[in-house]
């Protein structure tokens, strides 16, 4: 759908709505689309557990090799 500047001005509450349910609106200017208002990508939650076992996968697959966190960040430090 596309719409101009002046009614997006008017009707955005009315066209969020419409957004919320999946519609995407273009909005115009003079005929030439200048801005879209598309649903949020909605954030993908993982469950702490899950997230955990990722993170204790990475560590093995890559040691530290005898290195320790801490020497880590002191060697980045100026």
């Amino acid at each position: 759908m596309n719409v101009g500047a002046y009614e997006a001005k008017t009707r955005f509450s009315q066209l969020l709505e419409r957004v919320e349910k999946g519609e995407r609106i273009t909005i115009t200017k003079h005929g030439k689309p200048i801005a879209v208002l598309a649903p949020a990508e909605a954030s993908r939650k993982r469950p702490a557990a899950e997230v955990i076992e990722d993170v204790l996968k990475f560590r093995e697959r890559h040691p530290l090799d005898g290195l320790s966190i801490k020497a880590m960040i002191e060697e980045g430090r100026p």
